[in-house]
């Protein structure tokens, strides 16, 4: 799959010799929906704001669409649509009409039809006379949502879409972008919300004060570092962890009823079949047993905790 977007030792130092971003090389390819996650100040929204030209680079090269971000401004910018994480749009402004207002700001010809579109996908229709201010916080992020696609972009970055938003509006949000990607819309998100990454990446990178620390296929980044839990559901309660289990290093839960072990996938041994033994020659019966796949925040905890500790 071609790439749509190159970034080349990308680095960002203010005044103050604070390094925002250290040196970051990434490649996004068209058509994929790619989450970068990480902590607040980790320089998730410095990136963006530089790729989309809002910011400018201290050092290293970006490509959208085969324009540089530099020497090509305009041919970069219109490439790219932003929904950036602050609301800010004009209050007195009817919705129809920021909408179009947008696209012509790209040089785009006037396109009802395809202004309808937008905000019909975006159940947005029956506010198209309503003045932004009279919106519910929702329906205003997705004003800001309809103003990025109004030119058509070929890259759409959501900087935090759902911040704010209600469980069933980011649901809904989360449709709109599977389907924009059904289009051939390259979409880049950034999220506290892990499990929107869970959802719908198809790959995940992760930030950390201004380095990135890894991108992976979502499904190969769960698998190479994710653990399982197995849960052992005891027959009868017991007060202690038994000496004897010491080895597996289990937790004691449910009040005396349930006992926990972590373990990993990807090891020779995982030690599951050895502790039922073990449990069995102590004569701790259990009525049942199941095992839960850790998440992608408990990876992404991990990694960030492991880059502290270092």
């Amino acid at each position: 799959m071609a790439s749509i977007i190159e970034i080349s030792g990308l680095t960002k130092r203010y005044a103050s010799g604070f390094e925002a971003l250290k040196g970051v090389d990434l490649t996004i390819e068209e058509g994929e929906i790619f989450a970068l996650l990480g902590p607040n100040g980790a320089g998730k929204t410095t990136m963006i704001s530089i790729i989309c030209g809002i910011a400018r680079p201290t050092g290293g090269t970006i490509n959208v669409a085969g324009h540089d971000i530099i020497r090509d401004y305009r041919g970069a910018r219109t490439a790219i649509g932003l929904v950036p994480q602050e609301l800010s749009t004009d209050q007195f402004e009817r919705v129809i009409d920021t909408v179009t207002f947008s696209r012509g700001l790209f040089g785009k010809a006037r396109n009802d039809a395809y202004v309808e579109k937008i905000l019909r996908d975006l159940s947005l229709w029956d506010k198209r006379n309503s003045k932004i201010l009279e919106l519910s916080g929702g329906m205003k992020r997705r004003v800001m949502i309809a103003k990025a696609l109004s030119h058509e972009p070929r890259v759409l970055f959501l900087d935090e879409p759902t911040a704010g938003v209600d469980v069933e509006l980011r649901r809904d949000m989360w449709k709109l972008i599977g389907e924009l990607r059904q289009t051939g819309v390259t979409i880049i998100l950034t999220t506290h919300y892990i499990e929107e990454a869970e959802e719908m990446a198809d790959r995940v990178g992760v930030i950390n004060q201004g380095e990135l620390m890894l991108v992976e296929d979502k499904t190969a980044l769960m698998k190479k570092l994710g653990k399982k839990t197995l849960t052992v559901v005891l027959a009868d309660p017991i007060d202690a962890v038994p000496p004897d289990l010491a080895e597996w290093d289990v937790t004691l839960g449910a009040d005396g009823h349930e006992i926990e072990y972590i373990f990993d996938t990807q090891a020779e041994r995982t030690g599951v079949s050895s502790l039922l033994r073990r449990l069995g020659d102590l004569g701790i019966g259990y009525k049942d047993i199941n095992t839960r796949q850790s998440s992608l925040e408990d990876i992404f905890v991990s990694l960030v905790h492991q880059e502290k500790a270092a």
